[in-house]
């Protein structure tokens, strides 16, 4: 009793001074915002690395941080994929494109492409197994009268006149060297495209090489960049990425087909993901907004307390980001919800105040007598809400998910800022504005007052009904949570439809580039045999890579198929001939046109004969193009057709006789940038485990690690990270909501001393968490690190609106009295509804994490206030019912 009488007479004296002294009050406040914004802006900033949020003292992130400073080179980097429509081109852009960003101090710190060194040109045919060596040894001797004739006449002239041969040789019924059919259509194709206007080129090494490339390294270039970070950045990668863009345009020729630059790797998901959660946060900021002046429109039906509500709310903001900088100095991904939350209650405190403000000027001449009186009637009961929300959130501070612990700390502290802020400016601002001369009740009659009314009669006429509807309803979605579905995969929260995520996912449809992979460390070279020999044992294992498998195995015998391939093709000459220029094809184009209709009627085999049409009818239309254009055009044109056909073949010539000059290799000849990839300097040597099952589905991911880990239980790398990350966080969840149920049920009880009143607070926010996971699964939608978020922010506003409806209750639990025509219920539903809209907006943001939370907790207080509207009166009327009569 003394302490709600001192806690009166507080309020009693300092709202009175506040009202006394506005200006001095609203000055004071506003130089204090203007010294918070400076401060916060140099002093706070977001972090959006998710590998320190998750029980960062756990050993699978000791684990993971041992690997990261043995094996540096490829941390925290930009993976560029380079990708065009022939191999020869990707190989030189992506060249190109290392050069250019090597160059570029400004930006990078370093550029490294696997592969692009003088060792792999030199000995790259050691590392193809003996049968492919085989079947490319019996490709060049078929192709090697073709490759020697054209290398003395390097043009169109040369080249269409060895076809025609082909094709005189292949009526006689003469062996031809060739799969003439399979190289006639490839022409066809290139020329096609080439004469209505595409870039093409026509590939000799799939020529030569006759085989599919059985893996995306094989047709995809590869570039791992380190960029220079600008930390005062909310993208700190930004002008690097911007730089990669602008060389990607610079090694783009405007006569060859075009290549593409995708960026991704760990930055450039990160660059993607902040680049989207801004412009998705923004635009789902302006959405809320708006929705909320809606709202408080609605709800006040005055322009000037939508303003004073509004200034108050930016305030609160303004406070709440200033004890961010202080308490936490940067945001994660998950803490920044804060600030969404923040809108949320802020706004109800606000409301709460409003609408009492409105009922009291019905009974007070006096403004000041009406503002005071709201304070000392609203104020402990938001001190109340605002105390056991936040011990909720506070529970989340001691668990191992690092993002949700500050943001328990954040979100409830800033209950305290907003509701002070509610407390001591708003008063100030609400005696400053006008208000209408007529005292008018705030409730007339509209279509809301119609149905409150019924919604009144409804749940307390039909009490039983609707509990037993409840409790069916409440075990239906306890069976239904068993099938909650987890999604701990970070790539899946984010845009799909960015490039950075794109080109990851597509990594991931290949082995060989699947960025899913774990990783071993041992700490010599006998224990990294050892393992990986038992690795490689393992059924969910397809295969490993280690410092050893850069080590060519039967060296002897391929060493004597290249020496053989190099005889063959008489390699004596230093380099294969430049193109030459072709003054006119035209001669060799129509003898060419004569031989295929001289063949043409023996043929039988629909295929050939459908070949040779379509390659007749694309050289009578370069003849048509020819004829039709004047020099300087004339020439280009014929240019244009030579490097189509044979723009790659020198390069591909040239470095297969490069690749003749292999030797013997042994793990000293290995190139330095490959042995610090795979030998640290402290000794250890990294074995890369790549899995058999697709990973995408849990089961297969359990069982991947789980079988790993039995041989080395020290395995790292992105699937432990996601696994044991999901089970951390699953657990501090269960852990954290359990003890906040707790902490706020003996809270509930110390003040209330009444067991009844605390159950009927407490059953309505139980029931709308179950109901919102059942939801969850109605939907498809799969918790995950962003909106399991979702869970503390509603047990903060289930709490708030149980203890007001239960304090309405005890006071207006009959069907004659309306109790949703209170300012209480009021100001609970405006709220609502504004909690909401701030959080709608985020469903529509193209970042899936966001979209995903924006979601749940759109459900969840639709849960909430079913539960408090709904359920809790019929609840209410049946218990307290029950209570009096005994």
């Amino acid at each position: 009793m003394s302490l709600k009488f001192n806690l009166r007479s507080f309020l009693v004296r300092s709202g009175k001074w506040a009202l006394y002294h506005p200006m001095t009050v609203l000055l004071t406040v506003c130089l204090l915002a203007a010294l918070t914004i400076e401060y916060t802006a140099n002093n706070l900033s977001i972090n959006t690395d998710t590998a320190e949020l998750i029980a960062p003292d756990a050993p699978f992130q000791q684990n993971r941080r041992k690997f990261e400073k043995a094996f540096s080179k490829d941390m925290h980097t930009l993976l560029l994929v380079v990708e065009s429509s022939a191999p020869e081109l990707t190989r030189s852009a992506t060249k190109r494109l290392g050069r250019l960003l090597n160059a570029d101090q400004t930006h990078f710190d370093s550029v490294y492409i696997p592969n692009e060194n003088q060792f792999f040109h030199k000995n790259g045919l050691l590392y193809l197994d003996v049968e492919d060596l085989q079947k490319l040894s019996a490709n060049l001797s078929q192709a090697q009268p073709f490759i020697g004739r054209i290398s003395q006449e390097p043009n169109l002239t040369g080249f269409f006149s060895i076809l025609q041969d082909a094709l005189d040789s292949a009526n006689k019924d003469q062996t031809v060297p060739i799969d003439l059919t399979s190289l006639i259509n490839k022409v066809t194709h290139a020329l096609h495209k080439r004469i209505n206007g595409e870039n093409s080129l026509l590939s000799w090494e799939a020529l030569i090489n006759e085989q599919k490339p059985t893996s995306a390294s094989a047709t995809k270039g590869f570039i791992y960049v380190l960029p220079k970070f600008d930390y005062s950045s909310i993208r700190p990668a930004e002008e690097a990425i911007n730089a990669i863009r602008k060389a990607a345009a610079e090694i783009q020729e405007p006569d060859l087909p075009a290549v593409k630059v995708w960026i991704t790797g760990e930055v450039g998901l990160e660059d993607d993901e902040l680049s989207g959660m801004s412009t998705g946060t923004f635009n789902a900021s302006i959405f809320s907004v708006v929705l909320v002046c809606a709202i408080l429109l609605t709800a006040y039906r005055s322009v000037m307390f939508t303003v004073a509500t509004l200034i108050t709310l930016a305030l609160g903001m303004i406070f709440c980001a200033a004890f961010a900088a202080v308490s936490v100095k940067e945001l994660n991904l998950i803490s920044v919800a804060f600030a969404v939350s923040n809108i949320g209650l802020g706004v109800e405190y606000a409301i709460h105040f409003c609408l009492r403000y409105r009922d009291n000027l019905t009974h007070h001449i006096v403004r000041e007598r009406a503002i005071r009186s709201t304070l000392i009637s609203t104020s402990p009961s938001l001190l109340l809400c605002a105390g056991t929300t936040a011990i909720g959130l506070y529970a989340f501070i001691p668990t191992d998910y690092r993002g949700v612990s500050e943001l328990g700390l954040l979100a409830g502290t800033s209950l305290f800022i907003c509701l002070f802020i509610t407390l001591t400016v708003l008063p100030v601002l609400l005696k400053l504005v006008p208000v209408s001369g007529k005292r008018e009740p705030v409730a007339v009659h509209s279509v809301l007052t119609t149905l409150s009314e019924k919604l009144a009669g409804l749940t307390l006429h039909y009490a039983r009904p609707i509990t037993i509807a409840t409790f069916i309803l409440a075990v239906v979605s306890l069976l239904m949570v068993f099938k909650v579905k987890t999604d701990f995969n970070p790539i899946n929260l984010r845009d799909p439809n960015t490039e950075s995520v794109i080109a990851f996912k597509n990594l991931m449809k290949d082995k060989d580039t699947s960025p899913m992979t774990l990783t071993v460390m041992a700490d010599n070279e006998q224990k990294a045999r050892e393992i990986q020999q038992k690795l490689e044992k393992v059924d969910t294992v397809d295969k490993t890579v280690s410092l050893f498998d850069f080590l060519p195995g039967e060296q002897e015998t391929k060493l004597a198929m290249i020496e053989e391939m190099a005889l063959m093709l008489g390699t004596q000459v230093d380099r294969f001939p430049n193109l030459k220029p072709d003054p006119d094809p035209v001669p060799a184009i129509k003898s060419l046109i004569q031989t295929i209709d001289g063949v043409l009627p023996n043929k039988t085999d629909n295929k050939e004969i459908a070949a040779l049409n379509a390659f007749k009818k694309e050289l009578k239309d370069i003849l048509i193009e020819l004829d039709a254009r004047q020099e300087p055009s004339r020439r280009e044109f014929i240019e244009d057709i030579q490097t189509t056909l044979l723009g790659t073949l020198p390069k591909v010539m040239n470095e297969l006789y490069a690749s003749f000059d292999a030797h013997e290799v042994s793990l000293d000849d290995l190139p330095e940038d490959i042995k610090v990839r795979w030998l640290s300097k402290e000794g250890l040597y990294r074995i890369q485990v790549i899995p058999k099952y697709d990973l995408n589905d849990l089961g297969n991911l359990q069982r991947f690690i789980t079988d790993v880990q039995a041989v080395a239980p020290e395995t790292t790398d992105l699937p432990v990270m996601y696994w044991e990350s999901m089970k951390e966080v699953i657990t501090a969840f269960q852990e954290a909501i359990a003890i906040a149920l707790v902490i706020i049920a003996l809270l509930l009880f110390a003040i209330r001393r009444n067991i009844t009143d605390t159950l009927l607070v407490m059953t309505p926010l139980i029931l709308a968490g179950l109901f919102t996971m059942a939801s969850t699964v109605l939907t498809g939608t799969a918790i995950n690190f962003a909106n399991i978020i979702a869970l503390p922010l509603l047990l903060g506003l289930g709490v708030d609106n149980g203890i007001h409806m239960v304090e309405k209750l005890r006071h207006s639990v009959s069907e004659e009295q309306n109790i949703y025509r209170s300012s209480t219920a009021r100001a609970m539903f405006y709220g609502a509804l504004t909690t909401a809209s701030s959080f709608s907006g985020l469903a529509f943001s193209p970042h899936q994490g966001i979209a995903s939370m924006g979601l749940v907790i759109t459900i969840g207080i639709f849960w909430i206030m079913t539960c408090t509207f709904i359920i809790l009166p019929a609840l209410s009327k049946i218990v307290i019912k029950h209570e009096r009569a005994a």
